[in-house]
């Protein structure tokens, strides 16, 4: 059990308006169209925004993608092999001794590793040889999801690599403290809580297009549930067939549409044929997809964080969620949609009858989703990033005590980006 919160450490005053050199390292980026690729563009947007110098290390999406250069950003691509299951998604093979003669010429401050896969492993390698400190992330539980692949035995094994992967580093961003908590019970050490923000002018309910919704066969007072994200395994999608199913049965018209696309769509469009399938769906076309339904349909129990929630609050819908990650942050039940307990799914079939039999109160709850989104822009998040580049600068290549000899703080706290009443539900009883 936790036994106490501290403040992160913001850093000597100079470093906070110091011009740094930022080498943030992802397997995944857009046009990839996952969580992961969304948010670290929109955090290298945010640090380029802000005047530094970003080298990003990814995978070659295609056989004749050219690296891109100009002003302070730059790239360096690595081979990208197909993820099995997913061959629109790659994984970029090692590249250490590439890292190393490139931060030969031009040294990063701080090396940012989003992904945990064999690209990220060998930044981590190269970061250790010369001395950079490294900020990893904690973005996917892939140890969650080998049960929904057939490799439940590897749970562990998994779940091994992950730990000794972070333990590496300098300090390991999680976006929510239920999160955190989780990984420190698990060995994880230097866990640091920081939440993710959402795009509020890009997601609007202003968008809302009452012709694409007659396009769905939606009236006026139609309730569309939206469903947003990859069609996979982990994402219960026998939960969100059994819910839209039991709307049907009090509110026959009510439309369930489905946003994006992955491997299990075929076996959920035999199973649900009524699901409108929207596709895949980018920038203001999405935010309009968002923004014309009426409540996020959201039944995964495996999510890190789950952008979607935010992108649905901000955009003045009701969320019906499981009460962790960016739910269990900030939808509140009653008051901008529902939060389940955590794998109860009788309650969550009793939420989704509710919504079906109250349309006026649905609309009402996304009303003031959208009041409680507005509080969470990129801005302060990328504020507390760089209080932990700071950090992890002020303190050197922070590697295990095991390797280094140096003292390491207590795995049994987490340090927060900003006190806990104001990075958890706080911000929507005022995410």
């Amino acid at each position: 059990m936790l036994s106490n919160f501290q403040t992160a450490d913001s850093g000597d005053a100079h470093r906070k308006s110091r011009k740094l050199r930022i080498t943030v390292v992802t397997e995944t980026y857009p046009p990839e169209i996952n969580g992961v690729a969304v948010t670290v563009a929109r955090v290298v947007k945010g640090l380029l925004d802000g005047g530094h110098h970003v080298q990003l290390v990814r995978p070659r999406q295609h056989s004749r993608e050219v690296a891109r250069a100009g002003g302070e950003f730059s790239e360096l691509l690595a081979i990208g092999l197909a993820i099995p299951r997913y061959p629109d998604l790659k994984f970029g093979l090692p590249m250490a001794r590439k890292l190393v003669r490139a931060w030969k010429l031009h040294r990063p401050d701080v090396v940012h590793i989003a992904t945990e896969g064999p690209l990220g492993a060998s930044a981590s390698k190269a970061a250790k040889r010369m001395g950079i400190p490294v900020v990893s992330e904690f973005r996917t539980n892939f140890h969650a999801y080998s049960s929904h692949y057939g490799i439940g035995f590897l749970h562990n094994f998994i779940l091994g690599y992950l730990r000794r992967f972070h333990n590496r580093t300098a300090r390991t961003l999680v976006p929510t403290a239920a999160l955190g908590r989780e990984l420190v019970q698990q060995g994880f050490e230097r866990v640091h809580v920081v939440a993710r923000g959402v795009d509020v002018g890009l997601f609007d309910p202003a968008r809302r297009d009452e012709g694409l919704r007659a396009s769905w066969g939606a009236g006026p007072e139609t309730l569309v549930a939206a469903a947003v994200g990859r069609v996979a395994a982990e994402k219960n999608l026998g939960l969100m067939s059994r819910a839209f199913a039991r709307m049907k049965s009090i509110r026959p018209d009510t439309k369930l549409v489905m946003v994006g696309d992955g491997p299990a769509r075929a076996s959920f469009e035999e199973s649900t044929p009524d699901t409108l399938f929207a596709g895949k769906r980018f920038g203001e076309d999405l935010a309009t997809h968002y923004a014309s339904a009426d409540m996020l349909l959201f039944p995964s129990k495996t999510e890190t964080f789950g952008n979607a929630t935010l992108e649905a609050m901000a955009s003045g819908l009701a969320v019906l969620a499981f009460d962790y990650g960016a739910a269990g942050e900030f939808v509140v039940t009653g008051k901008n949609g529902w939060a389940v307990p955590f794998d109860d799914e009788a309650e969550y079939l009793r939420a989704a009858a509710t919504a079906a039999g109250d349309l006026v109160s649905v609309r009402q709850l996304g009303v003031q989703a959208r009041r409680d989104a507005q509080g969470l822009g990129w801005g302060k998040i990328l504020a507390q990033i760089e209080m932990h580049y700071a950090g992890a600068m002020d303190s050197g290549p922070s590697w295990p005590a095991a390797e280094s000899g140096a003292e390491e703080e207590p795995a049994s706290l987490i340090n927060l980006a900003v006190p806990i009443e104001e990075s958890g539900p706080a911000f929507c009883r005022n995410e």
